[in-house]
């Protein structure tokens, strides 16, 4: 038996990137975004496209913090779970 804390460990196991857990309705919605995301590029200026990707680069970096701030909580909220599953009698 395989340990998850030890998957974890090595980065075997990467919960952000897990892609079985992208719904058909994420995935046609990402196929949207990157269109129009394609679309909105193609019409900007040089000077608007650096300001596009500074807000793209922002924009990335605060999901990734509200992301492990999810895992974080979701992971004690387990682990609370747990903690009383196995302590009640």
């Amino acid at each position: 038996m395989r340990s998850i804390i030890n998957e974890l460990w090595h980065g075997n196991i990467v919960p952000q990137e897990d892609s079985r857990t992208n719904s058909k309705e994420m995935k046609e919605l990402l196929g949207y975004m990157s269109r129009h995301h394609e679309d909105l590029e193609k019409s900007f200026t040089e000077e608007q496209k650096e300001i596009f990707e500074k807000f793209h680069d922002c924009w990335s970096e605060y999901m990734s913090l509200g992301e492990a701030a999810i895992f974080e909580y979701a992971f004690k909220l387990g682990m609370q779970i747990a903690i009383e599953a196995l302590s009640e009698q």
